[in-house]
């Protein structure tokens, strides 16, 4: 026989399980470790009496952004003690996704990088203030902070990301166009072509987790990016192919070596020019680009 109570609580956490994942996804960079902040959501929300809860998906959200905020500490130690430069995880994304410009922006590679710069309270703070517009006092029982704490870190964390976002964002047309001609550039080789799509002061951060060949720091400048790709990649005894496609919701390339995934290269695209090449190598981050994640802001 069936149990009601368990049965809604199992009806809202599948309802809503897109926007948690979502939620966790833009607060840790890390698909993996987003999924398991679900799982403990989920165990904490079984543990919950639904009946005493007037709003689900606030209720889901809340446990959420506490776990994620745990995970985010713990994520840091992490980092601090990673190989090279750190990138988010990749995600294959659907158009419906790209389509969304607010989701699309939020999920972007650049914009998630950003993001690093916070400290675990403002992102978290700033990612439910900014992209899921969630309210002040809502925020602050999440995060354990009085509602006006909560104003004064998302006025900080805003002028913080405002400082270092992209200036404008592409239209999907200069996005796909930029990165046609950088692909063509690409199985060329001519350092000439890569030259004519690169902004002269494009910085390239490449993420191998110290299993696959990466710069440690960024590399600024179109000549010393050409140089860099061209000194790698370009020298490898395979055979190099490039497929356009979604990742984060913008165009984004999947390189192959010999057939074998080596890494995804996300674009930043400003003035019909490429200002920002993202390019995640390490093996571990690559799960996520064999079938499309589902993400929501609603």
């Amino acid at each position: 026989m069936s149990d009601p109570a368990a049965d809604r609580a199992t009806e809202a956490f599948v309802a809503h399980r897109n926007l948690l994942f979502t939620v966790a996804y833009e607060m840790l960079g890390s698909a993996a470790d987003a999924e398991d902040v679900l799982q403990e959501t989920w165990l904490r929300w079984v543990e919950a009496d639904v009946r005493q809860v007037r709003d689900p998906r606030a209720y889901l959200v809340r446990i959420t952004t506490r776990q994620s905020l745990n995970r985010l500490r713990a994520l840091k130690r992490r980092k601090e003690a990673y190989v090279g430069q750190w990138l988010p995880e990749p995600l294959l994304t659907a158009s419906d996704v790209a389509e969304d410009v607010e989701l699309a922006e939020s999920v972007s590679m650049a914009l998630m990088l950003v993001l690093e710069s916070l400290t675990p309270t403002e992102r978290a703070v700033f990612v439910l203030r900014e992209v899921f517009d969630v309210g002040y006092d809502e925020i602050a029982e999440a995060v354990g902070k009085t509602p006006a704490a909560v104003r004064q870190i998302a006025h900080r964390a805003r002028r913080h990301v405002d400082a270092r976002r992209p200036r404008r964002t592409a239209s999907p047309g200069e996005s796909w166009a930029a990165l046609e001609s950088f692909r063509r550039a690409l199985e060329t080789g001519d350092p000439r072509d890569l030259l004519d799509v690169l902004a002269p002061d494009v910085v390239l951060v490449s993420d191998g987790g110290g299993l696959k060949r990466a710069a440690l720091h960024p590399v600024v400048g179109a000549d010393k990016v050409v140089r860099f790709y061209l000194g790698g990649i370009g020298k490898v005894d395979a055979t190099v192919t490039t497929h356009p496609t979604l990742v984060n919701g913008s165009p984004a390339l999947v390189v192959r070596l010999d057939g074998r995934l080596d890494g995804v290269m996300a674009l930043r695209v400003e003035d019909a020019c490429i200002t920002g090449l993202y390019f995640v190598r390490n093996p571990e981050k690559l799960t996520h680009v064999a079938s499309e994640t589902p993400l929501t802001l609603r």
